[in-house]
């Protein structure tokens, strides 16, 4: 099962798109959980603001409202970190051990039970393991 059920895992990605398309997808993302974060941010702080004053069932639905900002908050900003570390965890086993070309690789075969995948460098055809940590 693919513990990331918005993202492709990386042997998808990578093969469907290349790494370079792959890794770029992954940070505008990831930045776009960023945003999300702080508009729910802003959204908690008005939400805090206004639950000073009004009647009790007013002041309980800005309390809902809390409630509901602050977990997407949260979310967001978890699945930004989330998906900034992957994509950097990958692009820092992107270079090719033998002749040190980047990125330039295709996928030979994907675990996806340990989210491993072994690439193959279309320079010299050396061929190595990208993990992604996610087991």
């Amino acid at each position: 099962m693919n513990p990331n059920p918005l993202n492709a895992p990386l042997a998808e990605g990578v093969g469907r798109v290349g790494f370079r398309k792959w890794y770029e997808r992954e940070l505008l993302s990831s930045h776009a959980h960023m945003v999300l974060a702080f508009l729910g941010l802003i959204a908690l702080f008005a939400a805090l603001e206004a639950s000073r004053a009004g009647t009790m069932a007013e002041r309980l639905m800005n309390i809902a409202f809390v409630l509901v900002s602050a977990a997407i908050t949260y979310w967001a900003l978890r699945r930004y970190f989330w998906l900034l570390t992957r994509a950097e965890l990958v692009a820092n086993q992107a270079q090719c051990g033998d002749c040190g070309e980047y990125g330039r690789f295709r996928v030979v075969a994907g675990n996806r039970r340990t989210q491993d995948t072994e690439v193959c460098c279309r320079k010299c055809e050396h061929h190595w393991v990208i993990s992604t940590g996610d087991e």
